[in-house]
C-alpha cells in the first residue's frame, strides 16, 4: 500500500461443472494463498462457483440454493484474512436469475454483487435464455443475508486502503460499443475486474489483449482480466484460462491460453500513477458525485514501523505514527523506460524519431526561407545525430548535401579522435565542413574579462562554448543560415549546457531524445541508412566516452573530462527524469523503484541516492535555462518545451523533494535489529 502499490491477483481453477462445494473449497484455498502472498484483491472467471456451461441447469432450484449457501461459506471462511474474493455467481432477484460476480470481504462487512448489463446470444454464446440481462441505474437491492446488489455503474470503495476504488464488468460487457467499464471509471474506479468465460478460436487472444489494452488505455485504469478454463464443458467450446492484467494500457503480467494451472497470476498496480495522469489529462472527466460509491473493507489495521519513516501518503483514517504496510513489488521496472525492449520495436521507435525531427526541421527550413544550416559538429553523439537530422531533412527537400555547412571549432579540449571523427563523418555525408580553430578568439576574450588561462574554473569552459555558439551564428548571418541545436532532452533536464552558448542555436533537433534512447537512433542510422564508411565512423562515436571535451586532455591525450563522473549516470538520470516527468513519482516511491529496477547492477543504494538527490537539485536550479529553450520537435511522451509540456517556475523551491531525501537517507542508514 506504501506509495500506491497494492498486489491482485487473478486466478482460473479448474471447475466441477454443477459441484459449487467443490468449487468453492478451491476458491477458498486459492483466496488464503493469495493472502499469504499479501494480495488485497484476487478474481475468478464468471459463475465461477457452478462452472460457465452448465446450460438449463442453471434454472434448477437445487443447484441455486447450494450457490447460495456456498457464497456465504466462502464468506466465513476468508473472515479475518485481507484478500477481497471477487467470485462469479449465479444470482435469483426479482423473479429472474442475473449473472453475477460476488464481492466478497474478508470482514464483517456485506456481501455486494455486480450484475451482468449485456447478454450475447449469438454464435456459440445463448446467456439470455437462462439469464435476464441487468439494467437497474439506481438504488441497491437488498438481498437479506447475502448483503446487496448494486446497481449499474456503482462502484465499491476499500476504506482501508488509500484511493482503492474498483468496479466490475462481466464478459460480454467489455465487447459492446459503451462498456460499463466506462461507467466504472467516471463514478472513480480505477480498477476493473473483468470475470469472463470467452472460449477460444484462433485469433481471439490477441483481439482480447488489444480489447482490454485500449480500454484500459482510455479508462487510465488497472484492469483485470480472468477468465474460465479446465473443467468446462467441451462438447462444443475449449477455455484456455487466459488471465492478464494491464495498467494504462501496460501489460503487467499475464497466464497464456492454455498455460494456465490454475496456478495465482499475481502483479502489483499503482493507484498513485493512475491518480496522477487523471489529474494531468483534464479531458478525463471528474468523479465528484459519490452517490455510487459505496465502502468495503479488508480488514486492514495500520500498524507502528520500527522507525519513523517520513514517507507520508497515510490515510486520513489512520492513528498517529502509523505506516502502510509496505507492498513487495513483483513487477517490472525497466532500467531504461525510454528504450523499447524489443528489437523490432527498438528499429521503428528510432525511425520514427528520426522523421519526426527531419520533418521538424524541414519545415522550420521552409518557413524561414533559409540559404544553409549551421551546425558545430564535435564528434559527440549529440552533434552526430543533429548532423544526419539535417541530412535527412536536406534530402527530404530535395537539396544537395552542401546546403549543411557543419564546422569543427577545436580549442583546448579538443582530441584528435573526435576531431577525426567529425572530419570524417562530414566527408562520408558529403556536407561542406570547415575548421575554425577558436583557441586565440578564447585567449582573447579571457584578456577581456581579466581570466587567467591557467585558471579551469566554469569561466574557462564556458567561454569556449559561447564562443562556439557566436561563430555559427555569425556564420548564419553570412549565409543567411540558421543554427541548428544539439543539445538532447536528459542535458536539458539536468541543466548541463552553458547559458546562451550550446544552450542556444534557431531549432534544437534533439530536444525531444533522452541520452539512453539516442544511441539506438544514431546507431539505426549507421545500419540502416548510412554506408559502410558512415557506419564505421558512427560505431566508433558510440564507443567515445560522452564529454564537452572543455578542458585539456591528459598525458595520453585522450578524454579527461568524462560528463557522467561530473553529473552522475544518464541511465540513471533519464530514469528518474521519467518518473519524475511522465508520472509525478515523489522522490521516496522513486527511490524505491530505482532499487528494484537496477537491483545485481553497478549501481548500488547509497550511489542511486546520491545521483537522485543530484537530478533534484539540478533540475530545479536549472529551470532557468528551459524557460527559453528555442524551438524543437517533441518526439515521446516526456518533454520539457516550456510552450508546451513542462511549465515551472524558475524560482521554485525544492525544498520539500530534497528534504524527504535526507529523511530517506537516515532510515536507510539506520539498521534493523
Amino acid at each position: 500500500m506504501k506509495h500506491g502499490f497494492i498486489k491482485v491477483a487473478a486466478c482460473s481453477p479448474k471447475v466441477r461443472l454443477g459441484d459449487p462445494k467443490y468449487n468453492a473449497d478451491v476458491i477458498i484455498d486459492a483466496v488464503k494463498k493469495a493472502d499469504e502472498e499479501g494480495v488485497t484483491l484476487i478474481a475468478f472467471p464468471e459463475l465461477a462457483i457452478t462452472g460457465y456451461t452448465m446450460g438449463d441447469l442453471f434454472e434448477h432450484e437445487m443447484l441455486l440454493d447450494t450457490v447460495e449457501k456456498e457464497i456465504l461459506r466462502i464468506r466465513d471462511s476468508i473472515r479475518g484474512l485481507h484478500t477481497i474474493a471477487v467470485v462469479g455467481a449465479p444470482l435469483r432477484c426479482g423473479g429472474k436469475l442475473l449473472n453475477c460476480a460476488a464481492v466478497i470481504p474478508p470482514t464483517d462487512d456485506p456481501i455486494n454483487f455486480f450484475a451482468k448489463r449485456h447478454l450475447p446470444n449469438y454464435g456459440e454464446f445463448y446467456e439470455a435464455r437462462q439469464f435476464t440481462p441487468y439494467t437497474r441505474e439506481k438504488d441497491s437491492v437488498y438481498l437479506g443475508e447475502l448483503g446487496w446488489l448494486l446497481p449499474a455503474g456503482g462502484v465499491l470503495e476499500v476504506e482501508d486502503v488509500p484511493n482503492l476504488v474498483f468496479g466490475v464488468e462481466i464478459c460480454e460487457d467489455l465487447w459492446v460499443m459503451d462498456p460499463p467499464s466506462n461507467t466504472l471509471a467516471k463514478n472513480g474506479a480505477l480498477l476493473i475486474v473483468n470475470c469472463s468465460a470467452g472460449n477460444e478460436i484462433i485469433g481471439k487472444a490477441d483481439y482480447r489483449r488489444n480489447l482490454v489494452a485500449v480500454q484500459s488505455a482510455k479508462t487510465t485504469s488497472a484492469y483485470l482480466y480472468v477468465s474460465a478454463g479446465e473443467g468446462e464443458s467441451t462438447s462444443d467450446l475449449v477455455f484456455s484460462g487466459h488471465d492478464f492484467i494491464y495498467e494504462n494500457g501496460t501489460l503487467l503480467a499475464e497466464n497464456k491460453p492454455f498455460e494456465n494451472g490454475g496456478e495465482l497470476l499475481i502483479t502489483e498496480i499503482d493507484l498513485g500513477r493512475l491518480l496522477y495522469e487523471r489529474r494531468r489529462v483534464n479531458s478525463f472527466p471528474s468523479s465528484f458525485d459519490d452517490k455510487r460509491v459505496w465502502c468495503i473493507s479488508c480488514g486492514y489495521v495500520p500498524r507502528r514501523d520500527e522507525y519513523e519513516d517520513g514517507y507520508g501518503g497515510y490515510p486520513a483514517w489512520a492513528p498517529e505514527n502509523s505506516v502502510l504496510p509496505e507492498t513487495k513489488l513483483t513487477r517490472h521496472f525497466d532500467r531504461n523506460p525510454f528504450v523499447p525492449k524489443d528489437g523490432h520495436e527498438m528499429t521503428a521507435r528510432a525511425r520514427d524519431i528520426l522523421t519526426i525531427q527531419a520533418m521538424g526541421l524541414k519545415r522550420r527550413i521552409e518557413q524561414v526561407h533559409a540559404s544553409s544550416c549551421q551546425i558545430g559538429i564535435s564528434g559527440g553523439l549529440d552533434s552526430s545525430l543533429a548532423l544526419l537530422v539535417c541530412a535527412e531533412a536536406v534530402d527530404r527537400l530535395g537539396l544537395d548535401r552542401s546546403f549543411i555547412h557543419a564546422v569543427t571549432m577545436p580549442c583546448f579540449g579538443t582530441t584528435a579522435r573526435t576531431k577525426s571523427n567529425a572530419l570524417r563523418l562530414c566527408e562520408a555525408l558529403g556536407v561542406r565542413c570547415d575548421t575554425v580553430d577558436i583557441t586565440e578568439t578564447v585567449r582573447s576574450n579571457f584578456k577581456d574579462i581579466g581570466h587567467d588561462e591557467s585558471d579551469h574554473s566554469v569561466t574557462y569552459e564556458n567561454v569556449q562554448a559561447r564562443v562556439r555558439t557566436l561563430v555559427l551564428m555569425n556564420l548564419a548571418n553570412k549565409e543567411n543560415g540558421m543554427v541548428i541545436g544539439t543539445g538532447d532532452l536528459s542535458e536539458l533536464a539536468l541543466g548541463w549546457a552553458t547559458y546562451n552558448g550550446d544552450h542556444m542555436s534557431m531549432y534544437g533537433v534533439n530536444c525531444g531524445v533522452p541520452k539512453t534512447l539516442l544511441k539506438y537512433v544514431v546507431r539505426y542510422y549507421a545500419d540502416h541508412i548510412g554506408g559502410e564508411e558512415v557506419k564505421k565512423v558512427l560505431y566508433d562515436i558510440l564507443d567515445t566516452p560522452i564529454s564537452p571535451e572543455l578542458l585539456p586532455p591528459d598525458e595520453a591525450g585522450n578524454i579527461a573530462q568524462i560528463t557522467e563522473d561530473l553529473v552522475g549516470p544518464y541511465e540513471l538520470h533519464d530514469f528518474f527524469l521519467y518518473y519524475v516527468l511522465r508520472w509525478g513519482y515523489p522522490p521516496a516511491k522513486l527511490y524505491r523503484i530505482a532499487k528494484e529496477a537496477f537491483r545485481g547492477s553497478e549501481f548500488g543504494e547509497e550511489v542511486i541516492l546520491k545521483w537522485l538527490k543530484n537530478f533534484y537539485r539540478r533540475f530545479f536550479t536549472q529551470q532557468f535555462k528551459r524557460n527559453c529553450l528555442p524551438d524543437g520537435p517533441k518526439v515521446g511522451s516526456v518533454c520539457l518545451s516550456p510552450r508546451g509540456d513542462w511549465r515551472m517556475p524558475s524560482d521554485a523551491a525544492s525544498r520539500i523533494w530534497l528534504d524527504e531525501l535526507e529523511t530517506l537517507n537516515r532510515i536507510h542508514i539506520l539498521p534493523k535489529e
